[in-house]
């Protein structure tokens, strides 16, 4: 899927459908992510390995989801320390299909594991100069759990956890509500999402007498142009949480 491409819709390619074929190794999130795709995964893993990286976690590490009953929200990468879990899963899974390269995959999985940490630390320090009651994070839709979760965020989705889910009448009045009682600053849009909804809420709590800006885009479901701040999982979320901070401060 490329830069800004929304999993939860996405239908595969008949050039995606190829790569598949011919893949060694599948990997992908998990829970849903992929939505139509899912299938597709299944009938794979009867001629092939596929490794998916909620696999490797525990139900303690997820979060339930709120559109649907009985699964998980799959943003599970906004949480460093389970997204990492997952990885080291991946990593394990990969080494006993090529146990020659065994070594290989562990040495780069430990290095990457310490610029991840470092990351987090430093997403830590820049969100704890917010001021506490500053500290609400509304998105286009419901992708942030896991990141306010780690460290410490309110967060709120115009949308659900998927975006196709519809948001009624009723829930962007209580989101206007929300952002004019809160005295919310600004609000955030996605790159892999519609604006409208966002502005919306911004019309809405205008016609109270407050002004709320939109800001962004935050990468949610998708990273960036390969070339970009955002080509890597380590530089969208640094992008995100400058974005995040300026936009809150």
């Amino acid at each position: 899927m490329g830069p800004g491409a929304d999993p939860h819709i996405y239908k595969p390619t008949p050039g995606d459908i190829e790569l598949l074929d011919k893949a060694d190794i599948i990997i992908a999130n998990g829970l849903h992510l992929e939505g139509k795709m899912s299938a597709m995964f299944k009938k794979y893993g009867q001629e092939k390995p596929v490794i998916l990286v909620s696999d490797g976690l525990e139900e303690k590490d997820l979060i339930k989801s709120a559109d649907f009953a009985d699964s998980y929200d799959p943003h599970i990468w906004f949480d460093t320390r389970i997204w990492m879990k997952g990885m080291a899963y991946v990593c394990d899974e990969i080494t006993k299909l090529d146990t020659m390269d065994r070594n290989y995959y562990k040495a780069n999985f430990n290095r990457y594991q310490k610029e991840v940490d470092e990351m987090d630390k430093w997403v830590a320090d820049r969100l704890d100069s917010l001021d506490k009651n500053n500290k609400v994070l509304i998105t286009s839709h419901d992708a942030f759990s896991y990141f306010g979760r780690r460290y410490g965020i309110e967060v709120r989705g115009i949308q659900g956890i998927s975006t196709i889910s519809e948001v009624g009448l009723k829930g962007i009045s209580e989101m206007v509500d929300f952002v004019v009682q809160r005295k919310i600053r600004s609000i955030f849009v996605e790159t892999s999402t519609s604006q409208k909804t966002a502005q919306s809420i911004v019309d809405g709590a205008r016609g109270k007498g407050f002004d709320v800006r939109i800001d962004g885009p935050l990468y949610s479901d998708a990273l960036g142009e390969p070339d970009s701040e955002g080509g890597t999982y380590i530089g969208m979320i640094k992008s995100n949480v400058m974005m995040i901070v300026n936009g809150l401060r």
